[in-house]
């Protein structure tokens, strides 16, 4: 059980360095199907567990899964594996799904940043009505360090996800506390702990900008092994952060509209 200890340390990290659980909070966790969201919901039981133990510092957790609508989705033996253990797992329903098909790209293809938007909508409302106090996502530290890398090769600029933060839209309180954990820990704490995993149906799985950032990370991990924890360490080394600092800084906007007269 060292993979468990690994990703319960991690959690427990990320809790003690960004404030992620109040005593009394309700956490409503997203759950997917898929191996981080799936562990996230067993690991913060077992997290709520022990800091009830030992903290005197008592929460709850729901795990939320938004039924999308893709097709042979089967969450029966998510549903008994939770049930066994006492944990809360809810299955909401949504037309996401036929959304997704009426506005999918010209090639037919769907649109990925349209569905997290949805799915994110609904894990909220979903949150409120069964009264939970915060939303937790399963996003981990290798999920932040290709954020990062999608946003400075497409958007030009140094920015990824943060720990928690407050989605004023929603009017909720958002936290990852897998921030820490690496995906291959993940992957082996599942196999550990006998964690059911829900393959995706989804007809984009695999054929994403993130699956070329994780990719090509490996790649890079394979001829320099230490960028795999300098990368992960760089996201929280504030007393390091170096970057240009106009003198005179121009609005970007009117710039970008003097280049183009």
């Amino acid at each position: 059980m060292n993979a468990m200890k690994q990703i319960l340390g991690c959690i427990r990290k990320a809790d003690q360095d960004y404030g992620m659980i109040a005593d009394q909070d309700r956490i409503a966790i997203g759950v997917s199907g898929g191996k981080d969201s799936m562990l996230l919901l067993y690991c913060l039981h077992l997290y709520q567990q022990f800091c009830t133990r030992i903290q005197s510092k008592q929460f709850e957790v729901v795990g939320i899964h938004i039924q999308m609508g893709f097709p042979n989705m089967d969450f029966m033996e998510a549903e008994s594996f939770f049930r066994q253990r006492g944990i809360r797992l809810e299955l909401v329903p949504s037309r996401i799904y036929d959304i997704l098909k009426i506005q999918s790209n010209e090639d037919g293809s769907l649109k990925c940043s349209l569905c997290s938007t949805l799915k994110k909508g609904a894990v909220n409302r979903a949150a409120k009505d069964f009264g939970c106090t915060k939303v937790a996502f399963a996003h981990h530290g290798d999920d932040a360090i290709e954020t990062l890398l999608m946003n400075a090769i497409y958007g030009g600029r140094l920015a990824t996800f943060a720990p928690k933060m407050y989605l004023s839209n929603a009017e909720m309180p958002f936290i990852r506390p897998f921030i820490y954990a690496r995906e291959n820990q993940i992957r082996a704490a599942v196999g550990a702990c006998g964690v059911p995993v829900v393959p995706s149906t989804c007809p984009m799985d695999g054929f994403t900008r993130r699956q070329d950032m994780k990719e090509m990370l490996e790649h890079l991990y394979t001829e320099y092994p230490m960028a795999r924890d300098n990368f992960l360490l760089m996201l929280h080394n504030e007393k390091q952060l170096s970057l240009w600092h106009k003198e005179n800084p121009e609005d970007e906007e009117a710039l970008i509209s003097k280049s183009k007269s």
